[in-house]
């Protein structure tokens, strides 16, 4: 690790999160002590949730200064989420993340790290290259895709949600210029002068990381992947939804985004 300073604002976008909150907040906690990094903040961002999380949030932030909570008003939305989190930010580096638990403290470090390294890169951690996995299961392993069906069969998650998912990013990068091999990842770190609210504002759901990292070749911004092994959810039920129609639908906007990037002026969306 550089013993030069570094600091970072990580964002949660939660929506009826708090279980799981209770146990990742706090791995990132530890995690950023394991690399020794004392300037940070941690931001939840949360869509109006009717669970616990106000009181969980709560609970955290009395007395530390570094755990802040915001509640949003408007319509709720994941893209809007992650921007008001890094508008409220107060460090030159933002992360964000899924506040599911499929994100650990370990694949944490090794983000830093590389973007420690290469501060002026972006990196995204990547189920998709080398040292990556998907659903608790890497890519190397014999009967990688049955071993993770496997595992979320015996979790929270949906199997065709992941079926579809691994459909689409295989997709994206097709016909992406973008040269990125996990289009869908939402696990990202980079400058804060680097993200653009047209993006965001315009995206419906996950789609704004597919014009982001077009958006990142067009500018010339090196992009870094990083494999980390994706875990299955911790509690609760996924937002993306569990029938194929709706996962379809919801898979439209990507494909679009995929397609038009290359023509988008994205400072005047």
């Amino acid at each position: 690790m550089s013993e030069e300073s570094f600091s970072i604002s990580i964002v949660l976008p939660t929506l009826n999160e708090a279980d799981n909150l209770i146990v990742l907040i706090p791995d990132i906690i530890n995690t950023l002590k394991l690399i020794n990094i004392t300037d940070y903040e941690i931001t939840v961002v949360d869509d109006n949730s009717t669970d616990k999380t106000k009181e969980v949030m709560s609970d955290f932030m009395d007395g530390n200064s570094q755990i802040n909570f915001i509640t949003r008003k408007s319509t709720p939305s994941l893209p809007m989420s992650i921007w008001d989190g890094i508008e409220n930010s107060k460090y030159p580096h933002v992360m964000w993340l899924d506040a599911d638990g499929s994100m650990s403290g370990v694949s944490i470090i090794k983000i830093l790290e590389q973007v420690i390294k290469n501060k002026n890169s972006v990196v995204v951690g990547s189920r998709f290259v080398e040292g990556g996995g998907y659903k608790g299961t890497l890519l190397n392993e014999k009967n990688n895709f049955i071993r993770a069906l496997f595992n979320v069969q015996k979790s929270k998650d949906s199997v065709i949600a992941m079926v579809l998912s691994w459909l689409f990013n295989k997709t994206l990068s097709f016909i992406s210029e973008s040269n990125v091999k996990d289009m869908t990842s939402g696990f990202i770190v980079g400058k804060k002068e680097y993200f653009l609210k047209n993006i965001f504002n315009k995206s419906v759901y996950g789609e704004y990381f597919v014009y982001l990292m077009n958006y990142f070749y067009k500018k010339d911004i090196q992009v870094i992947e990083v494999g980390y092994v994706c875990g299955t959810r911790l509690n609760g039920i996924s937002k993306t939804g569990n029938s194929i129609l709706q996962l379809i639908k919801l898979g439209f906007p990507y494909i679009k985004a995929a397609k038009i990037s290359s023509k988008i002026d994205y400072e005047n969306l």
